[in-house]
C-alpha cells in the first residue's frame, strides 16, 4: 500500500468511492471546483491509499491556522479492518501537526456508528459540550 498525497487528478476516482461508502454526506462544497481550492488552500494535507494502482481510501484534511479538520475519511468496503484507514488519519494528523496545529477535529454523524468507534478507538474524545450549526451563504 502506498500512502500519498491527494491532487485534483484523484478528484473522479474518489468521488466515485465516495458515493459508494457508507454515511457520506457530499453536498455542492465537494464538486470539483470546490475540491481543487480545498486542496490547493490545504496543500499536502489531504491523502490516498493507493494499492495495485487502485484508490482504496482517503481523508481529506486542512486547517484554518488555528485547528485541524478531518473531512470525508474513508476506506472501500472490501479493504476495511486492514488499518487503512488508521494510516491515513496517522498521515493526516502529522501533515497539520507539521504546520503547528495543536488539535484536530473530526465531524462524524450520530448514526455513523462505524466511524464513531474507529475515532474513539484512534483516540478522538466525543465532545458533548458543543453543538455544530451550519448556514447557507447564497441565502444572504
Amino acid at each position: 500500500m502506498i500512502i500519498r498525497e491527494m491532487t485534483i487528478e484523484d478528484y473522479e476516482e474518489v468521488f466515485a468511492m465516495w458515493l459508494t461508502t457508507s454515511k457520506r454526506a457530499l453536498s455542492r462544497a465537494d464538486e470539483k471546483p470546490q475540491m481543487e481550492r480545498y486542496l490547493k488552500h490545504n496543500c499536502g494535507m489531504s491523502q490516498v491509499a493507493v494499492i495495485d494502482g487502485k484508490i482504496v481510501g482517503t481523508v481529506l484534511a486542512g486547517h484554518d491556522g488555528r485547528r485541524g479538520f478531518i473531512h470525508h475519511m474513508a476506506v472501500k468496503p472490501e479493504y476495511r479492518r486492514q488499518r487503512i484507514g488508521h494510516a491515513l488519519a496517522d498521515a493526516a494528523i502529522k501533515k497539520i501537526k507539521e504546520q503547528g496545529i495543536d488539535k484536530t477535529h473530526i465531524f462524524c454523524y450520530k448514526n455513523n456508528e462505524t466511524g464513531q468507534s474507529f475515532w474513539r478507538d484512534f483516540g478522538f474524545e466525543r465532545r458533548d459540550d458543543v453543538f455544530v450549526y451550519s448556514f447557507e451563504n447564497d441565502e444572504i
